[in-house]
């Protein structure tokens, strides 16, 4: 039964850890400049004429293409887990989030019982302009309808996104007034936030919360940095958890923000790539304070960049679970037909000499699976079940012993929270049911939930009650689930937290959203503890 349970968080870790392909830039504009892919030599030649060879003669018909692709992918698969080949096709959504903007209208949209739903028109953005509102359903788009078929979020997507400057005819249907209103909008540029939230925990202590390095992570960082200390902040929370990494110089720069002047923060070194080392400089705007990082197994690179450097200096309590070991460095080269290499070129070691890099020699199978292995092994349930050799330990200027060798193990360890979880729950979050039943219960009671006069207010007065925690059921049940009362039970607190978390998200969120969710976090509760005791400890020395 537990094992079941657990599924759940599992998989969202592991796919989080999927993201760590985004790789990591080395210099902008994130591509060699060493005039790779024009030489040839022997084996090269070999190989080339293998190719032809097989296009020309095989018995069949092959597709060449795919043939050069999938050798690309092995052959650098061979070499370690990170460097790959990227079809051009998939470039550009790559580099999308890391760039912080793509082309469209603006929307954030779900797709509920084959029709597409409008979560959110992005502030500022083309639709927004126009009127477009959360809960509208978009039918048409150029006249085809799209409402009432099968269509997946890709399909959406090529619908909806363009060139900046094209027009786009949509027709959405309103249900609060049962009105189809057309829509002629103008595409443009819509901004990626890498800063996912900021807010006050309490009085002292600020919360910022970063989902990747982006190229305008650092700015994003310190507007919520500078509005957090105009509310009071003497202490932070940074949170890593799931982040799966994006631009090293980003990540240099937010950890510029907690070290002194001259302080290394990271340095890397390959066989063709000689050492380059980073330092912080004089202009951190929290060299001093309380500051707490949280990670997990899908804190990578760029985040293990900034915990590690300020785990080395003592400058920061590390908390949480241990993260995900990639500590190698990728640079891209692109072919003339937009696809492109990227391969790894260096290592990066933080201050006290450590490789965060976990090994890779077992196959690059094995290494997808890591985070399976770290689960059945008890790690992410137990602190005892993780082994480090004697020679992966370092310490730090403070006498801390700290590790190497896969990952960053954090000062403060949380185990994953399994309780109140059940099969249940597991099914109903699994499906989407709780994030459906949300988006439909808003659609019924719009004008209920925008009466709050604010997040606060929201906050304080609604709560799902009995009542539609038991309309939930019922709409699980007509989903096709089997009722289970004793799972039901079991995990009512985690779906009524879930369903209200969801429900401020469309009105106001992430502002909304993280706040209800926290209440059930406890490697943040864990956090405020820690900083609850280390000011008490400074009062009373």
């Amino acid at each position: 039964m537990r094992s079941s349970r657990i599924w759940q968080p599992l998989l969202l870790a592991i796919m989080l850890a999927a993201g760590i392909y985004i790789g990591m830039r080395m210099s902008e504009p994130y591509r060699s400049s060493r005039g790779f892919f024009t030489f040839r030599t022997g084996q090269f030649n070999k190989l080339n004429d293998v190719i032809n060879y097989i296009s020309n003669e095989y018995v069949d018909t092959v597709n060449s293409r795919a043939l050069v692709e999938s050798t690309i992918e092995d052959m650098l698969h061979q070499l370690d887990p990170h460097s790959s080949y990227i079809p051009g096709e998939d470039l550009q959504a790559m580099n999308e989030p890391l760039e912080g903007n793509f082309d469209g209208i603006g929307v954030e949209f779900h797709i509920q019982d084959d029709t597409i739903m409008v979560v959110s028109a992005l502030a500022g953005g083309p639709s927004e302009q126009l009127g477009i509102q959360a809960g509208d359903r978009i039918i048409r788009v150029e006249g085809k309808n799209v409402g009432g078929i099968k269509i997946t979020n890709t399909q959406v997507m090529q619908l909806l996104r363009g060139p900046s400057g094209t027009m786009v005819k949509v027709t959405i249907l309103r249900r609060s007034t049962g009105q189809t209103i057309d829509f002629t909008i103008k595409r443009g540029k819509i901004p990626i936030y890498s800063v996912d939230v900021g807010y006050m925990l309490n009085r002292e202590t600020g919360y910022i919360k970063i989902g990747h390095f982006a190229d305008k992570t650092y700015d994003e960082y310190l507007k919520a940095f500078a509005d957090l200390k105009e509310k009071g902040m003497q202490n932070l929370i940074l949170d890593l958890r799931g982040n799966p990494g994006g631009y090293l110089k980003t990540a240099i720069q937010i950890a510029d923000e907690y070290l002194p002047d001259g302080k290394m923060i990271v340095y890397t070194e390959g066989r063709n790539r000689p050492k380059e080392t980073f330092r912080a400089t004089s202009r951190g705007f929290f060299e001093e304070g309380a500051l707490v990082i949280l990670i997990d197994e899908g804190s990578a690179s760029a985040s293990e960049i900034v915990s590690g450097a300020v785990q080395d200096w003592d400058r920061a309590t590390i908390v949480g679970r241990r993260s995900f070991g990639k500590g190698l460095v990728q640079e891209q080269s692109e072919f003339p037909d937009g696809s492109a290499v990227r391969l790894t070129v260096a290592r990066y070691y933080t201050p006290t000499g450590r490789s965060i890099q976990k090994p890779y020699t077992a196959g690059y199978e094995q290494y997808e699976t890591e985070l399976l292995s770290r689960y059945q092994h008890g790690e992410l349930l137990s602190q005892d079940s993780i082994k480090f050799a004697d020679s992966l330990r370092y310490t730090t200027p403070g006498g801390k012993i700290v590790y190497g060798g896969g990952g960053i193990m954090p000062d403060v360890f949380v185990p994953l929270d399994t309780a109140g979880t059940s099969d249940y729950y597991s099914e109903a979050n699994g499906k989407g049911l709780i994030n459906q039943f949300a988006y439909d219960y808003l659609d019924l009671h719009r004008k209920e939930i925008t009466g709050y006069k604010d997040f606060d207010a929201f906050n304080q007065g609604f709560h799902v009650d009995d009542k539609i925690y038991n309309e939930f059921l019922t709409y699980a049940r007509k989903s096709g689930m089997k009722a289970d009362p004793a799972g039901a039970r079991i995990s009512s607190a985690i779906i009524r937290t879930q369903l209200k978390a969801l429900i401020a998200r469309q009105i106001w969120k992430n502002d909304g959203f993280y706040p209800v969710i926290h209440s059930l976090d406890q490697t943040l509760r864990q956090a405020l503890e820690l900083i609850g005791k280390q000011q008490v400890a400074v009062k009373g020395s």
